[in-house]
């Protein structure tokens, strides 16, 4: 019995100096120079500068970090190219998880102002989202290339059931376009 109670608090004495620590952790990103992994962070620290016009280079990239102008944090994600323009996504919103881990969504939906860090170059962009399937179609295409390891041209049927995740709020896409 004793043995038991001694393993009982060894176990709850573990779990909340996890718990302490992650705290710690978490609130400590909120202060770093970007997001770690899929941790988000704080602000970033380097000038930005305008958007190119042309982003053909972020074909290949697969992460990129952003950071919101409200709140101010930063977090890692998937990018898309397509004829010079970039998207990101946002999966998982109707999921559990996605509604307690995924708020920057909405937040750019208020107000979509952002810096992007590639290769630690700031951009200054803003996030629109978007539902368009014409343009969603060449974007869904590059999002099952690049994430789903499937290659062009992907079926019409995985094409419906990605346009169906849009359409029912399971999947956002943004645009980084220009700041006007």
């Amino acid at each position: 019995m004793n043995t038991l109670i001694s393993t009982a608090k060894a176990l709850l004495k573990f779990l909340v100096a996890s718990a302490i620590s992650m705290f710690v952790f978490l609130f400590a990103m909120g202060f770093a120079d970007g997001p770690w992994g899929m941790v988000p962070g704080g602000a970033f620290s380097e000038a930005s500068q305008p958007a190119p016009a042309d982003w053909s280079f972020a074909k290949e990239l697969n992460t990129v970090e952003f950071q919101l102008a409200e709140p101010d944090s930063s977090r890692t994600s998937w990018i898309m190219e397509h004829n010079s323009r970039i998207f990101i996504p946002s999966g998982y919103m109707n999921s559990t998880v996605g509604k307690i881990w995924k708020h920057w969504p909405m937040h750019a939906e208020k107000n979509g102002n952002a810096l992007l860090r590639i290769d630690g170059n700031v951009y200054e962009v803003h996030l629109q989202r978007t539902k368009d399937a014409e343009l969603l179609t060449p974007i869904m295409s590059e999002l099952a290339r690049k994430y789903m390891d499937v290659q062009p041209p992907i079926t019409a049927q995985l094409m419906a059931d990605m346009q169906q995740q849009v359409s029912s709020n399971n999947l956002w896409v943004f645009e980084l376009v220009r700041r006007s």
